[in-house]
């Protein structure tokens, strides 16, 4: 499919303005300078109730300018104004469907299942693509197979003003799994922001997909998955996807996210045949020393009491006694 251009589109609503508002990425031509056609791009949007972001969402996919694009919504039957927005755009999509599901990667899974493109990644339903991502991405960079190719994140508050500047840092699997001094590294965090990244197709069926009962760090143990299949990473320079941060997103809870982390990467460790068995021990060592640091560290932030040191066993039961307390004189 070819990207629509902006006047295709339906009119933005009239206190909206900029990318992907009133504003269009330039277009390719319809083939290669070779007169090839340009590599599929499959893009997936999973969503559940997140109408207030979800046609900012689908704008910035359609007004990318590709000519060989395929694009699937993929909604968890939504109960606020998604489908209404949905429709509207369906014209220009590929594919969507609005019903109970299990959750994100599987909405996800079943899109890239579906799918054709050679290249490939998922928005979610409150991120973006930034404004000239593919045609900049195809022009300047183009598409190797084996490669996962990871560009600029821009962080964005609520209401899509940019915050910050992102990009992540990981080149190998020992990279990825040193939780610690690489991923959330104090000096520079080289975490992988989703948004920011497109890998080939093929590669994501080959690994099998996302693990849909990780609910916290399934794009991160799927990096993982490319490392032990043999990717190699490419940081292009290129400002690709936008990360919205907003309360309502489950990575608020650092705590769950956190523990679901330092799962991850031990089961990972423990999978690979790339290391040592004393280098196995010594990150798996790492990364339980770091969770036990983050949870105290955590919990000194919860409130006064735990701030001077006490622990859960007599904070917890002063808590619910206040609270019950605090329920008593209200009613």
């Amino acid at each position: 499919m070819r990207c629509p251009r902006l006047n295709e589109l339906p009119t933005s609503p009239p206190d909206k303005r900029g990318w992907p508002w009133t504003e269009e990425s330039e277009a390719l031509p319809p083939t290669t300078a070779d007169g090839k056609e340009w590599p599929r791009i499959t893009i997936v949007t999973p969503s559940f109730n997140q109408g207030q972001f979800l046609e900012e969402t689908i704008r910035s996919v359609l007004l990318q300018g590709y000519p060989n694009l395929e694009y699937f919504v993929l909604d968890g039957g939504s109960k606020d104004n998604s489908v209404e927005i949905i429709e509207r755009y369906s014209p220009w999509l590929t594919y969507w469907v609005s019903e109970p599901d299990s959750g994100q990667s599987e909405a996800i899974n079943r899109g890239l299942k579906l799918a054709c493109g050679l290249f490939a990644t998922w928005i979610n339903s409150d991120d973006l693509l930034c404004k000239n991502a593919f045609v900049e991405h195809a022009t300047r960079v183009g598409f190797e197979t084996n490669v996962v190719y990871v560009g600029y994140c821009v962080y964005i508050d609520e209401n899509g003003n940019p915050v910050s500047l992102h990009r992540g840092g990981v080149f190998s699997f020992e990279d990825l799994v040193r939780v610690k001094t690489v991923w959330r590294s104090e000096n520079c965090r080289n975490h992988i922001d989703q948004p920011a990244v497109l890998f080939p197709r093929a590669l994501f069926l080959s690994t099998g997909g996302l693990n849909a009962k990780n609910h916290f760090t399934m794009d991160y143990e799927l990096w993982g998955e490319f490392l032990l299949a043999g990717a190699s990473f490419h940081y292009t320079e290129i400002p690709f996807g936008m990360f919205r941060e907003h309360q309502a997103q489950k990575t608020h809870d650092m705590l769950l996210q956190t523990q679901s982390l330092v799962e991850t990467a031990a089961n990972l460790t423990k999978r690979t045949d790339s290391f040592s068995e004393k280098t196995k021990c010594e990150i798996l060592a790492e990364l339980d020393a770091y969770h036990l640091a983050f949870r105290k560290a955590y919990w000194r932030g919860t409130g006064r009491l735990a701030k001077i040191g006490l622990p859960p066993r007599i904070v917890n039961p002063i808590r619910s006694l206040r609270r019950r307390f605090q329920k008593t004189i209200s009613n």
